[in-house]
């Protein structure tokens, strides 16, 4: 809206005498928005009488944020709490609808978005904390990303990247497991979008044994780092293991990046033969060469 300019050293005393009309209009007024008013000094009476008004605005965009600024993200996060514990895939056009019935405001994307980060990032390490007291001694290494909001980073706020854990008896149990370790990755569908990956071993009953977990974005080689070098740092510390994996190349990149620590002669790195049985039938389709 305009409004009359008034020198700077005017107090409230003075403006209540210089002003007379105070004619305000809409900044879109004459381009889609008849919307004005226009309110006049009774002196005798000190009171404003409305002379003209023209209702609401009329704009030609169809929606008009009503975000307030005090409604900050920390705020949303208390309100959508019980939301994102029913559900941790909520989107967040769902979280707005819920926030405008609750405050009767339209609060945007981003903020939205903003306290559902701060609200998972407030959540994750508590449940670790509770791991670790549970089972101590157990290992966790997490790595976070900073958020972006408008190309400038926001502060206090970190998105989860990748988690790395092992429980305790799993780190001490490969003591007596053979030397040899078994990794692989399945994607997570339906309600958690992204990527497990897993290192089990073998005792000398043949028992399968798991022995560490974690959660990435996908199976990229930069997980894949992630991932072997904890797993290296925690629970294969020995030299003389080998590895068994797929032909990925993600795999195959964080090796070689690996400064060492999973080739030879501190490991070696073995395909799996039923791995290459499964792709040598896929591309060739010829099951008598079985």
């Amino acid at each position: 809206m305009h409004a009359p300019k008034f020198p700077e050293y005017a107090d409230m005393g003075m403006l209540y005498l210089l002003i007379k009309t105070f004619y305000p209009k809409c900044k879109e007024y004459g381009a889609g928005c008849d919307w004005l008013i226009r309110v006049s000094l009774i002196r005798k009476k000190g009171c404003w009488d409305i002379r003209r008004y023209n209702g609401k605005h009329m704009y030609t965009i169809e929606t008009i944020s009503q975000d307030h600024a005090k409604l900050h993200s920390d705020t949303i996060v208390d309100a959508i709490r019980p939301l994102v514990e029913a559900d941790p895939s909520i989107n967040v056009k769902s979280i707005i609808v819920e926030v405008q019935s609750r405050f009767d405001y339209i609060v945007n994307y981003c903020k939205v978005w903003l306290a559902k980060q701060k609200f998972v990032s407030k959540t994750l390490p508590v449940w670790l904390k509770v791991m670790n007291a549970k089972i101590p001694i157990s290992r966790v290494e997490i790595k976070t990303l900073p958020v972006f909001c408008e190309s400038e980073e926001v502060n206090g706020v970190k998105v989860l990247h990748y988690v790395f854990w092992s429980f305790y008896p799993c780190i001490t149990i490969f003591r007596h497991c053979k030397p040899l370790v078994q990794v692989d990755g399945t994607h997570i569908y339906k309600k958690y979008k992204s990527a497990l990956l897993v290192a089990v071993a073998q005792d000398k009953n043949q028992n399968i044994v798991p022995i560490t977990f974690a959660i990435v974005e996908s199976k990229t080689t930069g997980a894949w780092e992630f991932f072997l070098t904890n797993l290296h740092r925690y629970i294969v510390t020995i030299d003389g293991v080998g590895i068994i994996s797929d032909c990925h190349n993600s795999i195959d990149a964080a090796i070689t990046r690996s400064n060492g620590i999973w080739s030879p002669p501190r490991a070696w790195h073995i395909f799996c033969i039923r791995r290459i049985e499964s792709n040598f039938l896929r591309r060739f389709n010829t099951p008598y060469l079985h």
